[in-house]
């Protein structure tokens, strides 16, 4: 039972969901994302206390304040390979994506950046840096959000018109 009092809703439409109009009258609609963080995770390169912990193939890695080149290299893969085989894959199907972009990393790459645009996807702000936000002080996420929104219509000549906070606090 949900009381007035409990801050989630657990009900949602229940038996009367929204009845959508996809064009084509389609019964689907399928939006395909990447998300590109390599080169904004936590790293001590990046003043960080220790290296990233969150989205790997290890199980439980533990930080440690030095370089983990294993976490690095797991990251790595995706801007030196990974990205690049999925954006051939989507060129020739022609299908749209959408990119979730940390700023730091589309920063750190300006080509793929500059490809993500010449192919015609979408790129969503993912914040400025792909770290925890839940203990951050709201003033500095808000400068967090500003700044990433800043680097990405600096390099594209575009505003996001999107924003996904991965990991995000209850400010966002």
């Amino acid at each position: 039972m949900t009381s007035p009092a409990y801050p989630r809703d657990l009900v949602g439409y229940g038996r009367t969901p929204p009845q959508a109009r996809w064009p084509g009258n389609a019964r689907i609609a399928v939006q395909f994302v990447l998300n590109y963080e390599e080169g904004g995770e936590n790293s001590v390169l990046h003043g960080d206390a220790g290296s990233e912990q969150f989205l790997s193939e290890m199980f439980s890695p533990a930080a440690f304040p030095a370089r983990h080149l294993s976490m690095e290299s797991i990251y790595e893969y995706g801007s030196r390979a990974g990205v690049w085989r999925i954006l051939r894959e989507f060129e020739k199907r022609e299908l749209p994506l959408t990119i979730f972009g940390v700023s730091m990393a589309l920063e750190r790459h300006p080509e793929l950046t500059q490809a993500f645009v010449d192919l015609g996807h979408e790129i969503a702000c993912h914040g400025w840096r792909w770290i925890h936000y839940q203990n951050l002080p709201e003033d500095v996420e808000r400068e967090h959000l500003e700044r990433g929104v800043e680097i990405i219509e600096r390099l594209t000549g575009t505003r996001p018109l999107g924003w996904y906070t991965g990991r995000d606090s209850p400010n966002t």
